[in-house]
């Protein structure tokens, strides 16, 4: 009696998964790190011509559709039609991938760079063009707030204010910037908005809930208080930094000299540090990045924690020296070390919030860069920080 037939098992040659490993790296949009090891497959009694697999990249959610070819190999049969065909509809999707990634990079990049030059310009012209530009992004981010705390991730746990509480809560944080500069105290202005938003939810028909008022009131402070503080560090601090010499050269028309103020200089400071320390996280975690730093944010990690609290005290220590502010090393090193906490601290509570909501970006108002409050996120808390700095911190050491 004859044994039964078998499918034979055979190991792929090396020249077939070095081939392989070629044909997948060729088409990746960035390096792979693959490990081929040997292994039996059971292959039926006419071995295909191509063998088709799923390849989860390091991204995730992005798959691609990749086709190991036995190239070098004289003992494969040649392949069909049907073959060919599938290998063009890969490529033709691979193609497409790395065409919209190129797309929403350059989208990015000129995005970012508009946003950066328009938002030097509006530092420097200082005033009411500085508060407008303030009121008008906090009046977005709020916007962007209250819609992730209506979304379904967290109202789901809680009930959320009424609509119309919180297009108030919005208004009143845009205006709060303004009567910032105009009375130069914002207490008065969060205690009564307080007051005003708890008893408009007391009175609200209906059950009220604890939830509503929390919320709403974090939202009051989150969206106007803390922004507002750039208003009192930027136009409150009006004392001339005499030892900048760019303030010396800088045209009478413009302000002259007077025009360079402590403000303004902490301004620039901060906001460049900032800018710094987040170029630098990015660049380090993408190349050295692999202990995670928080669970609330998976792509952050302590290497490019490091790489950016690196990159905001050298940005904060050169800026000193060019602007001869502050005087001492050991200040500007702490002035860097403080802007880079408050960064990092604000884009984890956002980070947060919109883990909680379950959506990715908290809107849609800045292409390729999500909603404003994502791009603001970093600053919420640095602003509050600065100005306590300069006005608490350095008299303390006689700067």
């Amino acid at each position: 009696m004859l044994p039964p037939l078998t499918r034979p098992v055979v190991k792929p040659p090396m020249a077939v998964a070095a081939a392989a490993f070629l044909e997948v790296d060729r088409y990746a949009p960035f390096p792979l790190h693959l490990s081929l090891r040997a292994k039996a497959f059971p292959l039926p009694r006419r071995p295909p011509s191509v063998l088709r697999f799923r390849l989860l990249l390091v991204r995730p959610s992005r798959r691609l559709s990749a086709a190991f070819l036995p190239i070098g190999s004289s003992a494969a049969p040649k392949a069909d039609h049907h073959d060919e065909d599938a290998l063009e509809g890969v490529e033709a999707t691979v193609s497409e991938q790395h065409g919209k990634q190129g797309s929403q990079l350059r989208k990015r990049v000129v995005f970012g760079l508009g946003i950066g030059l328009g938002a030097g310009g509006v530092v420097v012209a200082g005033g009411w063009v500085f508060t407008v530009a303030v009121a008008a992004a906090v009046f977005a981010a709020a916007r962007e707030y209250f819609e992730l705390v209506r979304s379904r991730g967290i109202a789901a746990g809680m009930t959320p204010p009424p609509r119309y509480v919180s297009r108030v809560c919005s208004v009143i944080c845009a205006l709060m910037p303004v009567l910032t500069l105009y009375f130069g105290n914002i207490d008065v202005s969060v205690t009564s908005s307080a007051f005003i938003v708890a008893m408009a939810l007391v009175l609200q028909r209906g059950n009220p809930r604890f939830a509503q008022l929390s919320s709403a009131v974090f939202g009051l402070f989150y969206c106007g208080y803390l922004p507002c503080f750039w208003v009192k560090l930027r136009c409150g601090l009006a004392v001339p930094a005499l030892n900048t010499k760019l303030g010396r050269v800088w045209p009478v028309v413009l302000g002259g000299q007077t025009h360079w103020t402590v403000g303004l200089v902490a301004t620039l400071i901060s906001i460049s540090s900032i800018i710094a320390a987040d170029t630098f996280a990015f660049i380090g975690g993408r190349a050295f990045g692999r202990t995670p730093l928080t669970n609330i944010s998976p792509k952050k990690t302590l290497e490019g924690a490091f790489a950016g609290l690196t990159g905001c005290i050298l940005t904060a220590v050169l800026l000193s020296k060019i602007l001869c502010w502050p005087t001492t090393l050991l200040s500007a090193s702490g002035f860097g070390v403080l802007n880079f906490m408050g960064s990092l601290f604000g884009d984890l509570i956002e980070s947060m919030i919109k883990r909680d909501a379950g959506v990715k970006d908290s809107g849609s108002l800045i292409p390729g860069h999500g909603g404003i409050l994502d791009r603001v996120d970093s600053y919420v808390f640095t602003g509050a920080l600065c100005y306590s700095f300069v006005k608490i911190m350095l008299p303390l050491f006689g700067v």
